[in-house]
């Protein structure tokens, strides 16, 4: 029997930590082998709630809601802490080192950002929360090798374990459409700077002797992280660049909320799901997990996850913030049906690798290690 507590943010907060923890969770929660879950909500302020109702937060910018924190993680074998530097209160979200230093259960530090090269601060706050912990997970080779190259951490100590998804299966096969609609270039995701879908509209303008002409579908909702108003200066930019590319017929902007199942079915239907990421450092991408486990084809920028997933075939990979560049390769999915084939019949391959149940099955076996470690040393 073995109980993991998670340090997180969680729904009905909008964000790719709470959608990680909340499908984790559901997948290491199996009564039948005698495993619990619980969450510690990680919060910017508290939110209304029946006076019945036990849940434990962590609000950032109040640091005495550290101690409930720590009390409720350290009645769970196992604490599973999901990091980002935004995540948490304090410079660099340095606030969560008070929780996760004063744990006495074994912590599994999730790591979703890795800087390389990372500011002085941002460097002391990984590197004590590396120290702190009994086990390091990573969703990306990359970011492991930054850990061993930069930060001297033993590769015993970390695993590579990638992000899940659902493991969706296609309705059709890439490049045998056998229907006259316009193939869909898809977008999805919470919307806002930094996504690149500037630079995608902007490509459009190089696609008009495509036969029959690609419609650019951008599905998703503002990102709750960015202010009101640069949502919206945002959302006029994408506007005013279709129409300064003369695009505005051959892209929709759809905000419409979608459960799980109606945004599977709108990725089966896609041609090829885009990703144009201005980040140079995004170590991974919920999205992208989701379009190639749905065996999707797939053109990204070349942040590092896109380049660990893709660069063996599954999609094609490009330089940031270059129209042109993402022009050239969606031209190339489009048109070429041997070439969208073989990135599907990649994306099977991998797709296995990406579900959840296998996903679940390697942090159970990383708890184990930490759980037979600390045996190991209390008996010593």
């Amino acid at each position: 029997m073995v109980t993991y507590g998670f340090l997180s943010t969680f729904p009905p907060t909008r964000c790719g930590l709470a959608t990680h923890s909340l499908a984790l969770a559901q997948h290491l929660h199996d009564p039948e082998l005698g495993e619990r879950c619980g969450i510690i909500h990680v919060v910017d302020r508290v939110r209304p709630r029946p006076r019945e109702d036990p849940t434990v937060f962590l609000i950032n910018g109040r640091p005495w809601t550290a101690v409930k924190a720590i009390d409720a993680l350290n009645a769970y074998d196992v604490a599973i802490v999901q990091h980002d530097f935004d995540v948490y209160g304090g410079p660099d979200g340095d606030e969560v080192l008070n929780v996760i230093e004063a744990v006495t259960s074994p912590v599994i530090a999730i790591l979703h950002t890795v800087p390389a090269d990372a500011a002085p601060h941002r460097r002391e706050v990984l590197e004590r929360i590396i120290d702190a912990v009994a086990a390091v997970v990573v969703l990306s080779a990359t970011d492991a090798a930054i850990l061993y190259d930069q930060y001297r951490v033993d590769a015993d100590r970390v695993s590579v374990i990638p992000r899940g998804a659902a493991g969706v299966t296609p309705a059709r096969p890439a490049g045998h459409r056998g229907d006259p609609t316009p193939p869909t270039i898809l977008t999805w995701g919470l919307i806002g700077p930094g996504k690149g879908i500037e630079h995608a509209v902007a490509a459009l303008a190089h696609l008009r002797d495509v036969d029959p002409l690609p419609h650019y579908l951008v599905c998703g909702q503002q990102d709750p992280r960015i202010g009101a108003r640069q949502a919206d200066a945002y959302a006029d930019l994408l506007r005013h660049t279709a129409k300064q590319s003369g695009v505005t017929d051959l892209v929709t902007f759809d905000s419409a909320y979608r459960t799980a199942g109606a945004l599977a079915t709108l990725v089966r239907r896609a041609d090829v799901v885009l990703l144009p990421y201005d980040a140079r450092d995004r170590a991974t991408s919920a999205v992208l997990t989701e379009a190639v486990a749905a065996r999707r084809p797939v053109v990204a920028t070349a942040f590092p996850h896109a380049r660990d997933l893709l660069g063996d075939g599954a999609g094609l990979v490009v330089p940031h913030r270059d129209p042109v560049a993402l022009a050239r390769a969606l031209r190339r999915v489009l048109t070429e049906p041997d070439l969208a084939h073989s990135m599907q019949t990649r994306s099977a391959e991998l797709a296995p690798q990406l579900a959840w149940p296998g996903i679940a099955a390697a942090f159970r076996g990383v708890a184990r290690n930490v759980l037979a470690a600390e045996s190991a040393t209390a008996q010593a």
